[in-house]
């Protein structure tokens, strides 16, 4: 059986020039690392999990950015800011392509304006914690 309401967590994972990882997915095209939140998962470990998961490294979340929530869909992702630990970037099956970018690049390569409007959330500290419901 499908469940009710979605929960996903998803992170813009920063590195020491402000650059942060984009992954290109098979379906989706390009986006943050993010995944659904397994029951018994926090939000933060859900999205630790999914960026090593999708593009092999092994983050820390740092900040908490906000949350989308579609009403309609009952889909609520969490939005994150997170560090490399360790690990090492590379493709996956669930990332065709991954990489360091900056938001100008980003703007050129994510064609799902959701996920590029995100992207810009999370950028944004002033307008933080933010709730954008639809």
């Amino acid at each position: 059986m499908a469940p009710k309401h979605i929960l996903s967590a998803a992170t813009v994972i920063l590195n020491e020039t402000g650059k942060f990882v984009l992954i290109q997915g098979p379906k989706r095209g390009w986006e943050i690392p993010g995944g659904q939140v397994e029951e018994g998962e926090s939000l933060t470990a859900a999205a630790v999990r999914e960026a090593e998961e999708e593009c092999g490294l092994r983050i820390e979340v740092v900040q908490f950015c906000g949350i989308y929530q579609n009403v309609e869909r009952s889909i609520c992702n969490a939005l994150f800011i997170g560090k490399v630990t360790g690990g090492e970037l590379k493709r996956t099956e669930e990332a065709l392509d991954v990489g360091f970018f900056t938001l100008e690049e980003a703007e050129r390569l994510v064609t799902w304006t959701n996920f590029l409007e995100r992207i810009k959330a999370c950028l944004d500290e002033k307008n933080q914690p933010f709730l954008h419901e639809w």
